[in-house]
């Protein structure tokens, strides 16, 4: 007789046998544990098999063996299920605390604003009852009373050899930088969509009306704080356009702390602006509730403290006290409240890109939010929650996305301490060519150490700046990277490609459209956010002739492509490629370039107007007018950047060849910015009496060939602006296109949705030809049922594709074509209803 020992939750359900109640021995379920690790789902062979094995459990039978296994999944996957809901309480807990305090500071602010209102009234009620002297003794008296009230706090000079000195400037800093975490020093404003919960990125705000410009983010992390700060001090790691953090001296306090001096190197994000560099103290302490605590301000003749290291290729900027707070969570992980504050200095940039160095919410993009997604990605990733393709570690993947950005960064700046010595130009101001033979340039890490087996002499590369005029740029990166051969020349990839290998191609010729190739892009990464995408993209191309035959071999890039979210804060955006070999090893040699565009956040003025020029190069706006400064209301600065190898004897075919090849890049951004920008004169939304006559022919017509409405609803007696607003705002495309028979048919007309469907503007619509944008099936379609169409009046179409003005296709359910008849009964032209279309 066997014993029984097992308790009730192992006995089979009732719902699966309710003839037998079975209890097992604690070695009958050992046995089938043993089991369950290797399959968790055996099949009915496996455990039959398993019972002739097993002689303990050969009085069980396979029915029981089988509900037992069912059980012990329902229970695994309860338990599961349990420690998924306890992460998300606390994540919840935490998130609650986290709200409530950023309530109180809310609640802090407004009885802060309702006092200074308070007072204004007071003192302007006193003030218009006492006197209305606007003399200068009483402008100098209410001059003296605000200084008074607000006095501007003067330290003498303190020696890098004191530390008394420095701690009474860290503590400082540190009482400041708290004041910005958690409470009103700060006019902080929430941005749009940043709304918190167990999975968002946290809280982001931006400043309004303060010194400088100023970002805040808070958030949840499932990391310890030691660690979290750990990974934030490594600033080179996610802040992308940081280039160096060279730390000159530490110093430990009596609390236990830490004063370190940082020496901190920024990129430029563009061709014609300086880079900057901080001269800071940062301060590492514990606070008495358990907290951890990294703040930073600039040393300056007005804080006191020893004087920083300065280069004549960086701009000193100011960073005002910043940091970030790490408090721990009941239950693990913690939250994190980051400031970023600087004054990056404005005066010494131009007019035109003063934008790039006032908005907060590119700050915010760049530092507080990219430092929070990091943080998170690591806790993700250390989880096991994050899957990467291709087998590679996370921390390789994240290196290679380092060293892609680091490269293009390098070229855009151009230092003179990394080797990089201007070229003579062609007369030509719109491309700067620099050249880079230091043998230090291939010994870092994002070149490698193999780096270029027979192009040994160096690096060239040119660049340049465009300033664009009311083009999305989310819509710009996406062509960039979805149509690289309407942009790129086949013959120069294949010229950056033999960099890699021992047996170099001559230089090419650039050629208008290069070969014909197709692109297959394979994803290999991304960030949780979906902001961040990193790929191999692979160029199949074929040669005309055989001299060309060594061009036609595919080749490898890996790719980087960043902001093409739409929700992105900031809406900068990049594209940065580097040729690869089929091995593709971690450590494989990387020659980034690409393509950046950052919008710049700017006001519009009423005078603003568009201009007749849709591009220009960005040197010919710094010429101290401005004029176009405020032309249009919506503009980007777009910076190139493109790398090629040479020897000694190519160097200057080489420098020709790259000059020509930008300015065919620039040419292609240009059509494509005509295509998706509106032109001069054009109004998205059209009121002509043309338009409004229009609109009554396309619904009437519709209504006499099908008997529906249009509109879903009766429009008799609807005047002519109900009608063509409701044409406007149709969900589905509607497209009316030329009805000629000695010539293609062209479109003439398009809703807002037929606009977006072909991805371009009224105007620019006119040249966008019907047969160029069906598909074959869908022309085979339409021209079977043309004599339909003209005799019955309408007909439908099945579902199909198209394909827009970008080259991107277009998927819809049913079309309905029909004719538009004018007054006359004549007929005017054809109108298309595509409807539910989407982008495959």
């Amino acid at each position: 007789m066997m014993a029984h020992s097992m308790d009730d939750r192992d006995s089979p359900d009732k719902g699966f046998d309710s003839g037998k109640y079975v209890r097992y021995t604690p070695e009958q379920v050992e046995a089938l544990e043993r089991v369950y690790a290797e399959c968790p789902k055996p099949s009915s062979l496996r455990r039959q098999q398993l019972i002739r094995e097993c002689p303990i459990l050969c009085n069980i039978e396979p029915r029981q063996i089988k509900v037992w296994f069912q059980n012990r999944r329902c229970r695994e996957k309860q338990r599961k299920e349990s420690a998924r809901l306890q992460t998300v309480n606390r994540k919840l807990s935490a998130m609650n605390k986290l709200l409530m305090e950023e309530n109180d500071r809310l609640q802090k602010q407004v009885s802060h604003l309702v006092y200074e209102n308070g007072f204004m009234k007071h003192r302007i009620n006193t003030t218009s009852g006492t006197t209305t002297d606007n003399g200068c003794d009483s402008v100098v008296v209410s001059g003296q009373q605000r200084q008074q009230q607000n006095p501007t706090h003067q330290h003498p000079q303190r020696d890098a050899n004191n530390p008394a000195g420095l701690l009474s400037i860290a503590e400082e800093t540190l009482a400041e930088f708290l004041c910005k975490a958690t409470g009103t020093a700060v006019d902080w404003v929430q941005m749009i969509g940043m709304k918190p919960g167990p999975d968002s990125i946290g809280i982001v705000a931006v400043s309004r009306n303060c010194s400088g410009i100023a970002a805040r983010a808070c958030g949840l992390v499932s990391l310890e704080p030691m660690k979290v700060a750990e990974i934030l001090k490594d600033r080179p790691s996610w802040f992308r356009d940081c280039r160096s953090v060279e730390t000159l001296s530490v110093i430990p306090t009596g609390n236990g702390g830490t004063i370190e001096l940082i020496n901190t190197q920024i990129y430029a994000p563009t061709t014609l602006a300086a880079a900057r560099d901080f001269w800071t103290l940062r301060y590492s302490t514990s606070l008495e509730d358990g907290s951890y605590v990294v703040c930073e301000k600039s040393l300056t003749a007005a804080t006191g403290g020893p004087n920083g290291p300065l280069s004549s290729s960086f701009v000193r900027a100011k960073m005002l006290s910043s940091g970030f707070l790490i408090r721990p969570c009941d239950g693990g992980g913690s939250i994190i409240h980051i400031v970023d504050h600087v004054d990056l200095d404005v005066s010494s940039v131009p007019e035109v890109l003063r934008p790039l160095y006032e908005s907060s919410k590119i700050l915010a993009q760049k530092m507080t939010v990219a430092a929070l997604r990091h943080v998170r990605q690591i806790a993700q990733e250390n989880s096991g929650e994050v899957q990467f393709s291709g087998g590679r570690q996370p921390a390789v993947l994240r290196t290679f996305s380092q060293r892609l950005c680091r490269g293009f960064n390098d070229a855009v700046n151009g230092f003179a301490d990394d080797g990089w010595s201007p070229m003579s130009n062609d007369g030509g101001e719109d491309i700067t060519i620099m050249i880079n033979s230091s043998s230090s340039k291939f010994a870092g890490s994002q070149y490698g150490n193999s780096f270029l087996p027979s192009f040994g002499s160096g690096v060239l590369c040119a660049k340049a700046s465009m300033l664009l005029q009311n083009v999305p740029p989310l819509v710009l990166i996406r062509f960039l990277r979805e149509h690289r051969a309407e942009w790129a020349d086949y013959g120069v990839d294949a010229y950056c490609a033999a960099s890699l290998r021992a047996t170099p191609f001559a230089v090419p010729c650039v050629r208008t459209g290069g070969f014909p190739s197709n692109q297959v892009i394979l994803p290999l990464a991304q960030t949780l956010e979906h902001e961040e995408f990193l790929e191999v993209v692979r160029l199949g191309g074929h040669a005309y002739s055989p001299e060309d035959m060594g061009l036609s071999r595919d080749m490898y890039l890996l790719q980087l492509c960043s902001g093409v979210d739409e929700n992105v804060v900031g809406g900068c955006a990049q594209l940065v490629f580097a040729p690869i070999d089929e091995s593709f090893a971690d450590d494989a040699p990387l020659l980034p370039s690409g393509f950046r565009v950052i919008p710049l956040d700017q006001k519009p003025s009423p005078s603003d107007h568009i201009s007749v020029n849709r591009t220009r190069d960005l040197a010919s706006s710094l010429d101290g007018s401005n004029k176009t400064d405020a032309e249009t209301n919506s503009r980007l600065v777009l910076t190139i950047a493109f790398q090629f190898t040479f020897d000694n004897h190519s160097r200057d075919n080489v420098a020709t060849m790259a000059r020509q090849y930008v300015r065919n890049v620039v040419g292609s951004i240009q059509r494509v910015a005509l295509a998706i920008t509106p032109r001069p004169g054009s109004m998205q939304f059209p009121t002509s009496p043309e338009a409004l006559t229009l609109a009554r022919w396309i619904s009437r017509s519709y209504s006499i060939h099908t008997g529906a409405n249009l509109f879903g609803a009766d429009t008799q007696g609807c005047d002519g602006d109900t009608l063509l607003k409701q044409l406007w705002n149709h969900s589905d495309a509607i497209l009316c296109c030329s009805l000629k028979t000695n010539a293609s048919p062209v479109f003439t007309f398009a809703n807002q949705a037929g606009l977006d469907m072909l991805e371009t503007t009224l105007v620019a619509l006119q040249d966008i030809m019907l047969d160029k944008t069906l598909d074959d099936s869908g022309r085979k379609a339409l021209c079977s049922e043309f004599a339909k169409i003209m005799q019955q009046g309408y007909a439908n179409l099945p579902a199909g594709i198209c394909v827009s003005s970008m080259g991107r296709p277009v998927s819809y359910e049913q079309a309905t074509v029909w004719k538009v008849l004018d007054d006359n009964e004549s007929n005017h032209c054809l109108a298309f209803i595509l409807v539910n279309w989407s982008f495959v």
